[in-house]
């Protein structure tokens, strides 16, 4: 069962997740604490360093309909179920926790200094800065919403 979450900045995210560490949690959905701070942080650092060509070829075709339907139901906490991740984004089950939150965490510290540009999302297109990081902050949203807090 999913709780209900609402995380508006990565320093948001950091702070849940630095929570869960301290605190405990169970895990109602498929990943841990670590799995989702790698999974948060593949996609961020994609974000800042390029998608693969084949990722932006794939989305561009259905751009207009996830940016449509898809991308305001992720912002309002309401994201669509179901959706496969690409492999490159998927964590290994062996992480550990503190060590991945810390990844973790100086991937957003990165994200937040950066001037340089950022890089369209495959299949929202591209977007600010600022609605990058609300964008990557539902993300996380909704992934820390299947870890209930001890």
């Amino acid at each position: 069962m999913r709780r209900k979450l609402k995380l508006n900045t990565l320093d948001d995210v950091i702070a849940e997740c630095s929570r869960l560490l301290e605190n405990g949690y169970h895990p109602t959905g498929n990943w841990s604490l670590a799995q989702i701070c790698a999974h948060l942080r593949l996609t961020m650092e994609a974000n800042m360093q390029g998608y693969p060509r084949w990722m932006t070829a794939v989305g561009l075709p259905l751009r207009p309909l996830l940016r449509r339907f898809a991308l305001p139901r992720l912002l309002a906490g309401n994201p669509i179920q179901g959706l496969k991740t690409a492999g490159m984004f998927i964590p290994a089950d062996n992480l550990d926790d503190a060590t991945e939150l810390d990844k973790l965490e100086e991937c957003a510290l990165k994200f937040i200094e950066s001037t340089e540009p950022l890089h369209a999302h495959p299949g929202f297109g591209m977007m600010s800065r600022e609605q990058f990081t609300r964008f990557h902050a539902a993300h996380a949203e909704h992934h820390l919403s299947f870890l209930s807090p001890k």
